[in-house]
């Protein structure tokens, strides 16, 4: 029996296929994985009711199983405030640099990456919770 802190096997075997430069997508729950995802991705569709799991539940988990070099987020724009879910990314990511891309790039960013391994939806209901990881290198 595993007994660290993520124990889906789906997510487990898709981290451990990850090296350095490839990216893992986790999703709200209004994310369309199904045309907005690339097709070197496996998805993992976790949300089993609104609000669980939550995007910061995933991201805590995930994190603590591959280095992440960078990351990308899902901006309503510069005219518009930043979505509070960004402080709770910053807080669980520490020192990694974080991007915001506008909404619809982002989607262009996501649907194009073919080093997108992993897309994960969770039940998150915060509008704008969405984030791309970039795995960095083991140190």
């Amino acid at each position: 029996m595993l007994t660290t802190t993520l124990i889906h096997p789906d997510l487990l075997q898709a981290l451990a296929s990850c090296g350095h430069g490839d990216t893992v997508l986790i999703a709200d729950g209004n994310y369309p994985l199904s045309t907005e995802v690339s097709q070197t991705a496996r998805i993992v569709r976790l949300g089993y009711r609104p609000s669980v799991p939550s995007v910061t539940d995933v991201l805590g988990a995930v994190s603590g199983h591959i280095a992440i070099e960078h990351a990308e987020v899902m901006s309503p724009g510069a005219d518009r405030d930043e979505p509070p879910i960004f402080a709770q990314f910053r807080k669980l990511l520490g020192s990694a640099d974080i991007t915001p891309i506008e909404r619809f790039a982002f989607y262009d960013r996501v649907r194009n990456d073919a080093h997108l391994r992993l897309a994960i939806g969770t039940g998150e209901l915060q509008p704008f919770a969405n984030i791309l990881l970039t795995v960095g290198a083991r140190q």
